[in-house]
């Protein structure tokens, strides 16, 4: 291991507690990283900081340690229920290693409690944690967050609790913003004081960033610390221990290649990126089969419960493969992680960077390798200039032998594998449609034949983006899908059950009109509107003629009574003028005229 040092903790300005020291040696770390010794003493100075540094680089200490400082330094104690600082991190993994990292100092300072809030427990249960054990150190996910603010029905008024608080943390500040948690953050903050320390710390600082630091901090001190050598002369962003490495190979070729390296380094530990959570269950479930002798796990961001269970599991494991997406690419720190495998690239050449960050940390060493298909090798040029982060070519793997056959025979057996490698395929392409860079991840330019291939599928599923095209490179199985059972007799019988029942309505619907949709419904209903529109201009037409006919007719009527009142014409004359029509317009009576004798 290379030490990246600035100096020990006692070469600080401000001398630090001797139990924090006691701390720090039992952790290992007797010296500071640049980011924790530029930043360190800014912080304890009640300065608002806003730091950049190379993920991997030691920033979690960097605020755990002035946060417990400002709180020992603090005149009047906090009270049991009294927030003094606020961590506020994007995922509950990245939370949960926060909250044992701080763990290790608080053991030694009995008087502050600490509580953990993230998504996936019972929040009933949290509110009522911390009315019993209190919380001065609050590590949260936003939503989770913002959620406790909202309880003060069942006695918990943290609005009131947070008055005292003294340090605000976003860690992977950038994150947070993406994920969507902008509103989140935006309300948390206007229940929080206006005199307090805020930082800001990320690997990455993004335009949203800029502004989150205009808003949220007063005059504070930037911090960018950059890698050593030619690392500071370039402002590569990933850790300069770190070798990345591209492999270029056909969709088709792709899962041969990812499954062969596994094997030839059973005895590693790895991480392997996939772009949807779709894809992780799908491929998951095929290594397990394919690669033996290894422990699999897989994580995403659609499991609630199994999460926590699954990352701390993994993080205690001395080789193994985690599979996962980019729930797993910001801040999480897993010890000996040796390679980090990039199956699908990310929709982002942020992330590029922070997924290959999870190895190489803290001055170890470490490898990072992307697949990439034929069309998108240009993406290696486009990382070194947008990302200052360079990439080498490692070429095919020899005698990789083809195991899609094997994969297409686990589908045949068990519905639930075929339906997943479906949602996969699905989810992928979807997942590419929107990819940041479509300059070179281009859908139109994407061979679904030889993907489909790589993704062992049977047949092609029905989506948008298949509609009108012929796949003749495609060979589908000659098997009616339908038939295929689920290994699982519960969830088979169920289909069984389901099955029954459409064709029960089948049958008796089969009299009825079918209602053949050959329009968009939106067209259907603008055409039904249309018509209804000249329906009513019709009949509003057909109605102003009635009115003006019958008008003429009463116009007529009128000037003959006069005549006849005035002794100019007969009322034999005056009869057969009123009805020359062939219809009488209005009543005699209403013309003041008696209809008949007995009238009279």
């Amino acid at each position: 291991m290379e030490h990246v040092t600035e100096g020990s903790w006692e070469s600080l300005p401000m001398r630090l507690h001797p139990r924090v020291l006691g701390a720090l040696r039992e952790l290992g770390f007797p010296y500071m990283t640049p980011v924790q010794s530029a930043t360190i003493p800014l912080f304890m100075k009640n300065k608002d900081v806003a730091a950049e540094a190379v993920t991997g680089s030691g920033k979690t200490l960097a605020f755990v340690i002035p946060i417990l400082e400002i709180l020992l330094r603090r005149e009047e104690k906090l009270k049991k229920n009294q927030v003094g600082a606020l961590i506020i991190t994007p995922t509950r993994e990245l939370a949960i290693q926060i909250d044992e990292v701080l763990a290790h100092f608080t053991k030694h300072f009995p008087q502050f409690s600490q509580i953990l809030w993230i998504g996936g427990r019972n929040p009933g249960e949290d509110v009522a944690r911390f009315k019993e054990q209190g919380g001065n150190i609050v590590v949260a996910t936003p939503g989770r967050l913002e959620d406790m603010f909202r309880r003060k029905a069942e006695g918990l008024d943290l609005a009131s609790c947070v008055r005292s608080l003294d340090v605000l943390v976003l860690d992977e500040a950038d994150r947070l913003l993406d994920m969507g948690f902008e509103a989140s953050i935006n309300t948390v903050l206007e229940f929080l004081p206006k005199q307090r320390r805020t930082g800001l710390f990320s690997a990455t600082q993004t335009q949203e960033v800029e502004s989150l630091v205009r808003a949220g901090l007063r005059n504070p001190v930037r911090i960018s610390v950059k890698e050593k050598g030619v690392a500071a002369s370039s402002t590569q962003k990933t850790p300069s221990r770190l070798e990345n490495y591209y492999m270029v190979c056909k969709a088709d070729e792709k899962f041969n290649q990812l499954v062969h390296f596994l094997r030839n380094h059973k005895q590693e530990k790895h991480l392997v990126f996939f772009s949807t959570c779709a894809c992780v269950e799908y491929y998951g479930k095929a290594l397990e089969a394919l690669v033996k002798g290894v422990q699999i796990m897989c994580i995403h961001g659609k499991m609630k419960h199994k999460r926590n269970k699954i990352f701390m599991g993994f993080r205690r494991l001395q080789s193994g493969i985690l599979v996962c997406t980019d729930v797993m690419a910001r801040g999480i720190d897993i010890p000996e992680v040796n390679w980090v495998l990039q199956y699908d690239p990310p929709s982002s050449a942020s992330a590029f960077v922070h997924r290959c960050g999870r190895t190489a940390r803290i001055g170890h060493g470490g490898s990072a390798l992307v697949f990439l298909l034929p069309m998108e090798e240009s993406y290696v040029s486009f990382l070194e200039i947008n990302q200052k982060c360079p990439l080498q070519e490692m070429k095919l793997q020899k005698n990789t032998g083809d195991l899609l056959p094997k994969l297409k025979s686990m589908a045949l057996a068990d519905r639930a594998m075929f339906e997943k490698g479906m949602k996969a395929f699905v989810s992928y392409v979807q997942a590419y449609a929107k990819h940041e860079c479509n300059l070179i991840f281009r859908i139109k330019d994407l061979d679904f034949a030889s993907l489909a291939r790589g993704f062992a599928l049977l047949r092609m599923p029905k989506m948008p983006e298949l509609r009108g095209r012929q796949f003749p490179d495609f060979m589908p199985a000659d098997v009616n899908t339908d038939t295929i059972p689920f290994k699982d007799k519960v969830r088979e019988k169920q289909r069984q059950k389901l099955l029954e029942q459409q064709r029960k309505e089948k049958r008796e619907n089969e009299g009825r009109r079918k209602f053949i949709k050959n329009k968009a419904w939106s067209k259907q209903k603008a055409k039904k509107e249309k018509k209804k529109k000249m329906n009513e201009k019709r009949k509003r037409e057909e109605g102003s003629d009635i009115e003006d006919e019958d008008m003429e007719e009463l116009l007529n009527d009128t000037r003959l009574l006069k005549k006849f009142k005035k002794g100019k014409i007969t009322e034999e004359e005056f009869e057969k003028g009123l009805f020359s029509s062939g219809k009488r317009t209005v009543p005699r009576a209403d013309l003041g005229i008696p209809d008949s004798e007995e009238d009279c």
